[in-house]
Parts: C-alpha cells; sequence; structure tokens
C-alpha cells in the first residue's frame, strides 16, 4: 500500500511539473556588451575567423579531450566551428552571414539535448580606436526540461557571456601579430 502512495505522489509532481513548464518562457534573451581598445575590423576579424575564436570562447578549456573540426573560409559564410565533448555536449557554430559592423551565427547544439540558437554580434566604434561589443544570443528551450531548467540555463549563459567577453578582450589587446598559446 505504502508503494502506491509513493507512486501516486511521484506521479502527481510529474504532472504538476509538466503543468508549470506550460507556462514558462520557452526561448531566452542574452545580451552582453564590452569595450575592447582596438578598432572594429581588428575586433570582428577574431570573432569571424574561428581560428582565433577557439583562443577566448568561454568553453574551449573546459575540456581538454574534445574533437573539434574547423571547415570553410575564415570570415566567409558557411566557415564552421564543430565540436564532440563528453561533458559539454557535441554542436556547431556556423558563420551565417557577416557585414561592416555584424556577424551572425547559428548555433546548433545536438546533444546534450538538440536545439538551435542564434549568435548575433554588434561592433560599433568607441571613443578613438576602442571598439563596443555586443553579443546577443537568443533560442528555443524545449519543453519541458528546457523550459523547468531556462533559469539556470540563462543564469550560467549570462557568466559564460561575461567570461568570454573578457577572454576576447584581453585575447584582442594582447595580441601581437601570431596566434598566441591561450595564456589568460
Amino acid at each position: 500500500m505504502t508503494f502506491l502512495y509513493i507512486l501516486g505522489a511521484l506521479v502527481v509532481v510529474i504532472v504538476l511539473l509538466l503543468i508549470i513548464a506550460l507556462f514558462l518562457p520557452n526561448g531566452y534573451f542574452i545580451e552582453k556588451s564590452a569595450i575592447i581598445k582596438k578598432p572594429c575590423a581588428f575586433v570582428m576579424d577574431k570573432v569571424a575567423d574561428f581560428h582565433n575564436h577557439i583562443q577566448w570562447n568561454p568553453w574551449q578549456p573546459k575540456e581538454n579531450s574534445s574533437t573539434t573540426n574547423i571547415t570553410g573560409l575564415s570570415k566567409q559564410p558557411g566557415h564552421k566551428y564543430s565540436w564532440k565533448e563528453s561533458k559539454i555536449g557535441t554542436g556547431s557554430l556556423t558563420l551565417r552571414d557577416i557585414d561592416d559592423r555584424h556577424i551572425h551565427f547559428d548555433l546548433e547544439f545536438i546533444k546534450p539535448f538538440k536545439t538551435i540558437a542564434r549568435d548575433n554580434w554588434l561592433f560599433e566604434e568607441w571613443g578613438s580606436g576602442e571598439t563596443k561589443v555586443t553579443w546577443q544570443n537568443s533560442g528555443l528551450l524545449p519543453y519541458p526540461i528546457g523550459r523547468l531548467m531556462g533559469y539556470m540555463i540563462h543564469k550560467n549563459l549570462k557568466n559564460q557571456f561575461s567570461e568570454g567577453l573578457t577572454n576576447l578582450k584581453k585575447f584582442c589587446e594582447l595580441y601581437n601579430g601570431s596566434i598566441p598559446v591561450r595564456h589568460f
């Protein structure tokens, strides 16, 4: 009889979580900015070329046993960075569009769960030889797990974007003409 009470309580909790998930946001939007003491074209180059991107992105150092691949022409639509890692999952980032002030990427996660996001960058002249970089990301939160975890996902991404922009700023401002070993 106790087993039936426990099973009934478990079913009630699951049904309540599924109902709550119906009313939670089905997507997210994150935006962070930083000022970098380098010209716009220079900073854009470091974001649009995945050979540079892997030096500053906040997820790269998380796992050393990752498998990565960079394909396509640097700074051109179709340029792609793919990864497969046991801890943070599998996915890819593909340059979708680029102009003199914007870079747009398609971000696809295959594992731990399948979802697609948009990564948008805005570069603005800011002072003398400085650039204001704005990094935006938006995506869907799949029902029910993505929606239930939405707050945690949003909070973690905000922290990771801050770390990424800090890394990008250091990378750009310390860059000496060659791709250095990551030292920050």
